[in-house]
């Protein structure tokens, strides 16, 4: 499952973080539509606004840019939900299963009709099952002191920033029934979890891991319902580290929700060669970054998954008991 995550950069961070090529093979950033009802925190939950990527063609067809930023709502409000308000809809969307998905009318009727985004995130946040407590832990691409921390100033450039976890969903939009502003919203997809996270948890976002996989999964105009969902599948790539418990509270909202803890391990943690370049650096500087920027993790407790596929068909196999979000205050609006 996926109850949190983390997205500390700003609105301009999250547009040149996307960066993209079109069809012609043009460097393109994507335009946001209302980046005023987008808000960065370390600690987002179901009910926030959060930044999803998604195709153009939604909205209108002829454009030079072939994607769009939305600020959506986390938690899928389908667009035939007939209350006025709502928050009095009686069951939890914010995750969608994918080997039942196309079976509820919520999931199935926005997908068939081309309704696919992509949720960003630095990561997201995990508990473990530990010792009769659970464990928080944060989980995200792999990263370099180099796509991390060099920036580039020239519009044409690859970007050499962040790389933000891009994780597939369905959006759909609702109207309320007396009139009023619509509201988008979107849910995102699960899978059963590759073998480096299954430790943690049995369920994890299908991610897509990679430019063409991205592309595919927002082209609904070229790519049909049965074809995108092949992408959806577990991912080993991925790297991640315990953080503390005031990630419980999702009132708490600060850098130290995805700093890396010590663990009281019985075996020596490993560290990947591109974790201690990464924390060579973070040692060796102490300069303040700005809002957008990455924030500086200190911990050589940072694990690293081999990064290998899998080919799992996840829309063939049985489904496992969802354990709930863990032990929490309730999240209120972000």
């Amino acid at each position: 499952m996926c109850g949190r995550t983390a997205v500390s950069l700003g609105a301009d961070g999250i547009r040149r973080a996307c960066a993209y090529h079109d069809k012609q093979g043009r460097q393109q950033h994507p335009e946001w539509k209302n980046a005023d009802k987008y808000s960065p925190s370390y600690n987002k939950c179901p009910q926030s606004n959060n930044p999803v990527l998604l195709s153009r063609q939604h909205f209108e067809k002829d454009s030079s840019s072939e994607r769009v930023l939305v600020a959506m709502r986390w938690g899928l409000v389908p667009g035939w939900f007939k209350e006025d308000d709502p928050s009095k809809m009686q069951y939890n969307t914010s995750n969608c299963r994918s080997d039942t998905m196309m079976e509820k009318l919520s999931y199935k009727g926005p997908l068939v009709k081309g309704k696919r985004c992509v949720v960003l995130a630095d990561g997201y946040y995990e508990w473990q099952q530990r010792n009769g407590q659970k464990q928080p832990y944060f989980i995200y691409f792999p990263q370099t002191v180099q796509e991390m921390f060099n920036k580039t100033g020239i519009e044409d450039e690859e970007p050499k920033g962040q790389r933000l976890l891009t994780m597939a969903g369905i959006f759909d939009c609702w109207e309320p029934p007396n009139g009023g502003e619509a509201l988008y919203s979107y849910t995102i997809i699960t899978v059963n979890a590759s073998e480096s996270v299954s430790f943690i948890h049995n369920r994890m976002p299908a991610i897509l891991d990679g430019e063409e996989a991205v592309g595919k999964w927002l082209d609904f105009a070229e790519i049909p319902t049965q074809e995108a969902l092949k992408l959806i599948h577990p991912t080993q790539n991925l790297a991640f580290h315990p953080v503390s418990s005031i990630v419980n509270n999702s009132r708490n909202n600060t850098p130290e929700c995805i700093v890396p803890i010590q663990l009281d391990l019985k075996k020596e943690t490993k560290v990947s060669g591109s974790s201690k370049m990464m924390l060579n650096w973070l040692k060796s500087t102490s300069k303040k970054e700005e809002d957008d920027s990455l924030p500086r993790w200190s911990s050589q407790f940072i694990h690293t998954a081999a990064s290998k596929k899998t080919s799992i068909n996840l829309m063939n196999q049985g489904v496992e008991k969802e354990e709930g979000e863990p032990p929490a205050k309730q999240c209120k609006n972000q």
